[in-house]
């Protein structure tokens, strides 16, 4: 019995720590966020005006607020990409699709790209029509992972062959910290790491009913916070895809400012843009009705962590005590997931679309008036949110720190809830009673904000610039790494 108690004990007391810690990091990322967009603002300002050079590793911002050359890059890099699947058409999360986006981009500038990832079941593996793509496939294990033995002798192999690889990037840890730990030209692009994962936790923990049991997640993530800083500084250099992760790795990580670079993902902006046509004709083939008055779309996974119990019950809530809503506004759900069949149960108001290729997609974000992300996993930055904002949609989201940090940064741009029914039905109610004339405000401002930095052409020159910069070039290293506005 005692030793029962004091397990309880010392599990409360990591719980009430964890908490702290929690509550911590989230009032200093508020007073940071607070003003991260004028510190921007000012680095900018200060640069421009004193047409300093700086060394960009040590750029403490995004660097997709910085302008980097479009015309040829100054060298062709031969790079190597560890990534644990390549995506196959529209079946992509969003490690693999800005794997696809980034290195894509890559290759179409000229850039030899060898990418290491696993074989797909279909036998059809994705081609493309770039030569300087090339693929080095392999067996996963049983957890669907890399194997690690095998890919390192195939990048040892390609390494010896030729010349060796200007640069090594990996997404997540598709290359493990045990083969990373000499290699001082690689950088890791972190898609979510545990520390955002505890808000999640917790959030999930709030919303457990009574019948659930207990969950024992926050003191796991915990324990996979101390292993990520053990490991992490066995990576050269480290991405962060949102301002706030980049903040993280260093202050809670105490990984050095100079390896770590915020670059924000970013879409195909030649995708992802206003096109009224095809909204018009994608509402006709959906059969929506014209009298509808506001038009909300949803997209992604329909599971539990991507918040749709939680909007489910919303709408549930909302279609039962208000029949002026329930008639005047329509949800169209692009998706697929346990949650699909259940918003069916909604009836006519919530249209379930099923999943969409991106040509398709683009088209509904043409045909929605505002773009909703219920989701409680606080981890990366979502490309949904940054599609609807090129397609000129305003945003309503969870308030988690990657989305306010650096997505819907004011409420010009958009809308942000807690992860309460209430909260997200207030928000639900506030949007229907703004209406078309303020929603398409709205979006005018989120286009503007994602041109500025959401583009796949942001994103790729600012991953090249690193590239160059980290590379093995000891000759040029210096005017890679250095920075200077007025000749950019």
């Amino acid at each position: 019995m005692a030793r029962d108690q004091a397990t309880i004990f010392s599990f409360r007391c990591l719980c009430f720590i964890i908490f702290v810690l929690s509550v911590f990091s989230s009032i200093s990322f508020v007073i940071w966020s607070q003003y991260t967009g004028f510190f921007d603002f000012q680095n900018q300002v200060t640069l421009q005006n004193q047409n300093q050079f700086i060394n960009i590793l040590s750029f403490p911002s995004a660097w997709n607020h910085l302008s980097f050359p479009t015309g040829p890059p100054p060298k062709f890099l031969k790079i190597a990409l560890f990534v644990k699947k390549w995506p196959h058409k529209h079946r992509a999360g969003g490690l693999e699709r800005h794997a696809l986006t980034l290195h894509l981009a890559l290759a179409q500038r000229g850039h030899e790209l060898h990418i290491f990832t696993t074989s797909s079941l279909n036998p059809s593996f994705p081609s493309f029509p770039i030569g300087t793509l090339y693929f080095h496939l392999s067996k996963p294990t049983a957890a669907g992972y890399l194997d690690q033995a095998v890919v390192w002798k195939q990048f040892q192999h390609q390494n010896s062959t030729g010349k060796p690889f200007d640069v090594i990037h990996t997404e997540s840890v598709g290359l493990m910290h045990t083969r990373s730990r000499n290699l001082t030209n690689l950088a890791v692009t972190w898609h979510g790491i545990a520390y955002e994962s505890i808000h999640s936790d917790i959030i999930q923990e709030l919303l457990r009913t009574p019948e659930e049991p207990l969950a024992f997640s926050l003191t796991e993530r915990a324990m996979k916070v101390v292993e990520e800083v053990k490991f992490f500084p066995h990576y050269a250099h480290h991405v962060a895809t949102s301002d706030h992760v980049g903040e993280v790795l260093k202050r809670i990580y105490m990984i050095p400012e100079e390896r770590v670079h915020i670059i924000l993902n970013g879409v195909d902006e030649e995708i992802f843009k206003p096109n009224a046509a095809k909204g018009k004709d994608f509402k006709k083939k959906f059969g929506i009705p014209q009298s509808k008055t506001l038009v909300l779309g949803i997209a992604g996974r329909l599971v539990k962590d991507k918040g749709h119990p939680l909007m489910f019950e919303a709408l549930m809530q909302m279609l039962k005590e208000n029949d002026t809503f329930r008639e005047t506004a329509i949800i169209l759900v692009a998706g697929d997931g346990p949650w699909s069949d259940r918003y069916k149960d909604l009836g006519a108001t919530v249209l379930v679309l099923g999943t969409l290729e991106p040509a398709q997609l683009a088209s509904f974000y043409n045909a929605i008036d505002i773009f909703v992300n219920p989701t409680l996993r606080a981890q990366g930055l979502d490309h949904t949110l940054l599609e609807a904002m090129l397609s000129g949609k305003p945003l309503m989201a969870t308030r988690l720190a990657s989305i306010t940090g650096s997505v819907i940064v004011g409420t010009e741009m958009g809308y942000t809830f807690s992860p309460t029914v209430a909260s997200l039905k207030g928000t639900l109610y506030r949007v229907w009673h703004d209406g078309r004339v303020v929603l398409e405000r709205k979006g005018q401002l989120a286009r503007q904000r994602g041109l500025e930095l959401f583009t796949a052409t942001k994103m790729a020159a600012a991953y090249e610039r690193l590239f160059l910069c980290i590379s093995n070039d000891e000759e040029n290293r210096d005017s890679y790494c250095t920075y200077q506005p007025s000749f950019q």
